[in-house]
C-alpha cells in the first residue's frame, strides 16, 4: 500500500464506523493492520481476527448499535475520534435508545490503517447506572463518593 493523506484517512475511518453493519464488520481489514491493538474497557486484543469478533459480539448483544463520530483530531499518524454510541438493550429495556460517549486514540501505519485503536470511556456511568439493580447500586456508590 502507498502512504496515505492522515486526515483522508481518519475521515474514511470516521465513515466506516459510523455505517458499521453486521455485513460491513468483515472490512475490518480494510481498516486495520494484520496485527493492530485495541483496547477499551472490556477488552485488549491483538489482530484483525479478534478486533472483528469484538465488532461481530456487539451487534449480537446489542440492538441497533451505532456511532456518530462528532469530532475529529488529526496530528500527523495520530488521531482522535470523539463519539456516540448509541443502541438498545436486547435483555432489558428495549425501547429506551441509549448513548455512551467517549473518544478513541488511533495510531495510523503510513498506508492510513489502524496500528492502534484505544477507546476512552466510563463503564461506571455510561454503562452500569443504566443497567436495571446494577444501576441503582452504582447512583448510590457515587452519591457516598461524592458526599
Amino acid at each position: 500500500m502507498t502512504a496515505a493523506d492522515p486526515r483522508a484517512a481518519v475521515a474514511r475511518i470516521a465513515a466506516y464506523f459510523e455505517t458499521l453493519t453486521p455485513q460491513s464488520v468483515d472490512q475490518i481489514g480494510d481498516f486495520y493492520t494484520p496485527q493492530a491493538r485495541f483496547k477499551d474497557p472490556f477488552n485488549e486484543v491483538q489482530g484483525i481476527p479478534a478486533i472483528t469478533r469484538i465488532f461481530q459480539h456487539m451487534f449480537v448483544a446489542l440492538h441497533e448499535p451505532h456511532f456518530v463520530v462528532t469530532q475529529q483530531i488529526v496530528d500527523g499518524p495520530q488521531a482522535f475520534l470523539v463519539w456516540e454510541f448509541r443502541f438498545r438493550f436486547k435483555r432489558f429495556d428495549t425501547v429506551t435508545q441509549q448513548v455512551v460517549r467517549g473518544g478513541s486514540h488511533l495510531t495510523l501505519s503510513p498506508d492510513g490503517r489502524i496500528r492502534e485503536h484505544r477507546d476512552y470511556w466510563d463503564a461506571a456511568e455510561e454503562l452500569y447506572e443504566k443497567l436495571p439493580g446494577l444501576g441503582v447500586l452504582m447512583r448510590w456508590l457515587k452519591q457516598r463518593a461524592n458526599s
